[in-house]
């Protein structure tokens, strides 16, 4: 489905993808904002397209993590109990997180596949897509934080101070996945089995992290690969501010920041190296 269905927007998208020339200050802002503006259209369409003639509709957003809480808190709160204190905050905290970066991982591998018509038209911005995913799954973890709020205000108490610290650790995990993603997305383009790769990777990477058991219980061996998890950090750093009411790890948090630098630069690299045989590939 493309993005403009009519030759008004396709002009208009034309406009937001033309180049600036020269170092004029003020078009190198204006076309910040064409992009900006461009990115919240697709945003849009893509909600448009996925939850088109959906009984829920947004509502998904909720019930997918609210179905993993249920089944997790049954395994391991009744069936093979844990012993964690407040574990359905402690284990919802860590499902959304996981939700958030799994989710888009696996997206971003036909980000650029599953929109040719847009990789296509001269001069879109292709870089776009690879956040556009992230972006998406950024905006499901925001709609199901409230809930996650209430759990965490049943189950603990009211917030606190610490709350306000929730942001930076949003950021960091947001850093963090858009590089993996543009890694991927560059990847599937020309490798067509990353997206089972990527699946398998995802599916170890989810018991490696601790979702929902406690990483301080594990065996030394597995504790120590924790401590170099960026996930583990960062789900750490949420459990730290939400149940804790402690402040995070920041020390963690800014090596997580400064890995995602690096794996951006390697990553974003690969990328713009890669886009200009996209339409051939496609």
């Amino acid at each position: 489905m493309c993005y403009a269905n009519s030759e008004l927007h396709y002009r208009r998208m034309l406009l937001i993808c033309r180049p600036v020339e020269g170092p004029n200050r003020m078009q190198a802002w204006q076309r910040t904002i064409y992009l900006r503006d461009l990115l919240r259209e697709l945003i849009v369409r893509d909600f448009k397209v996925r939850y088109q003639r959906s009984l829920l509709g947004i509502g998904w957003s909720w019930l997918k993590p609210l179905a993993q809480l249920v089944v997790f808190l049954f395994l391991f709160g009744t069936v093979l109990p844990l012993d964690i204190p407040y574990y359905a905050s402690f284990l919802f905290a860590g499902v959304l997180a996981w939700s958030w970066f799994g989710n888009a991982a696996a997206a971003a591998a036909t980000s650029i596949t599953a929109n040719p018509e847009l990789v296509r038209r001269p001069g879109f911005p292709v870089r776009l897509l690879p956040v556009l995913v992230v972006m998406n799954e950024a905006i499901h973890f925001v709609l199901a934080l409230p809930i996650l709020l209430a759990v965490v205000a049943w189950e603990v108490g009211a917030p606190a101070a610490t709350l306000a610290v929730l942001p930076l650790v949003m950021i960091v995990q947001f850093v963090f996945t858009l590089s993996i993603a543009y890694g991927v997305a560059a990847a599937h383009v020309r490798f067509r089995d990353t997206q089972d790769a990527v699946g398998i990777i995802l599916m170890v990477a989810f018991y490696l992290t601790p979702v929902f058991y406690e990483p301080t219980k594990l065996h030394a061996g597995y504790a120590l690969i924790n401590r170099f998890n960026p996930m583990a950090v960062v789900i750490n750093a949420y459990r730290d501010v939400l149940i804790a009411r402690q402040w995070p790890d920041f020390a963690g948090l800014f090596a997580v920041l400064l890995l995602s630098g690096l794996l951006m630069a390697v990553c974003m690299w690969f990328f713009n190296r890669q886009s200009a045989g996209f339409v051939e590939e496609l």
